[in-house]
Order: C-alpha cells, then sequence, then structure tokens
C-alpha cells in the first residue's frame, strides 16, 4: 500500500475498552496520536507508562523496567513495524494501537495472537526519506521475541 492511498484501518479484534475512566479507548488513541508521546502502556484501565522518546528505546525502557507480570497489556505506540511487534510481544501486549504499521508487523502480531488497530499500513517501515527499509525492520526480520531484544540490546546498550 502507497503513502498515497485512501485511509483504511486495519483491525484484528479489539479486546479492550478502556470506558471505565469514561473515555473510550478511540478517544484515548486520538489523543494519543496528536501528541507528542510514541509510546504509552496502559494496564487495567491505568496509563502505567509513556515517553516521548525516539525508536524502539521506550519499548526496552518498559520491558527492563516496567514489565507486568499481571496481565497483558495496552500499548499506544507511533510507529508498529516488525521490531516493535516482536518487543511487544516481549512485553506482553495483548493489544496495540498505532498510526502507522508493516505488513511484517501484522504478520508478528497475528502469530502471537495480539490483537491490532492500525490506522495504514505499508509493505515495511523505510529509512526517512528512502524507499529502503529501516535499519530495525531488516534487523526483526526472521527473528523471535527473544533474538530481537537480545540483538537490539547488544546494540543499544
Amino acid at each position: 500500500m502507497s503513502a498515497t492511498s485512501a485511509y483504511q484501518p486495519h483491525v484484528f479484534r479489539r479486546i479492550t475498552d478502556l470506558k471505565s475512566t469514561g473515555v473510550s479507548i478511540d478517544e484515548r488513541f486520538g489523543e494519543f496520536v496528536a501528541g507528542d508521546d510514541t509510546l504509552q502502556v496502559y494496564r487495567h484501565d491505568n496509563l502505567v507508562f509513556s515517553s516521548s522518546k525516539d525508536r524502539v528505546v521506550p519499548l526496552l525502557e518498559f520491558i527492563d523496567s516496567l514489565c507486568p507480570d499481571d496481565g497483558p497489556v495496552v500499548l499506544f505506540d507511533k510507529v508498529m513495524g516488525n521490531a516493535a511487534a516482536l518487543l511487544a510481544v516481549k512485553a506482553r501486549a495483548g493489544e496495540v494501537y498505532s498510526p502507522l504499521g508493516s505488513e511484517l508487523a501484522i504478520e508478528t502480531l497475528r502469530k502471537n495472537d495480539i490483537a491490532y488497530h492500525l490506522d495504514r499500513v505499508i509493505p515495511f517501515i523505510q529509512k526517512d526519506n528512502s524507499e529502503e527499509m529501516c535499519f530495525m525492520e531488516n534487523l526483526s526480520r526472521g527473528k523471535t521475541p527473544d533474538e530481537f531484544y537480545t540483538t537490539i540490546k547488544a546494540i543499544i546498550k
């Protein structure tokens, strides 16, 4: 799908609705997309982590310091490429939302039974101002969540 294609959200089953707080998940996601955060993590209707850092750093920080042991989380991520999808598995995500996702990410999310809502889907995440696959998307190809986590942790020390 090209960047100029019409808006076609891609949804694979919704499991969560944060309405007990009086704000729907769609409203929260809209606020997230309009805001500066690059990642928000919700558990049991509560925001438990947010960051405005770049790339997969926020997911790594969440996994390393706050990853929940008491159930799945809902992730809002600005870009859901395969690298982020693999880390979403490590973060025990039950559902992810993103304005942009890749077909590679969808494969990973489906294989790991993670529900997703992606506003726009492209074949793969590209380098800025290029048609080439971005470094993280390429690095994540063919890896399990644990393999990718180990690989990226060795690079980002």
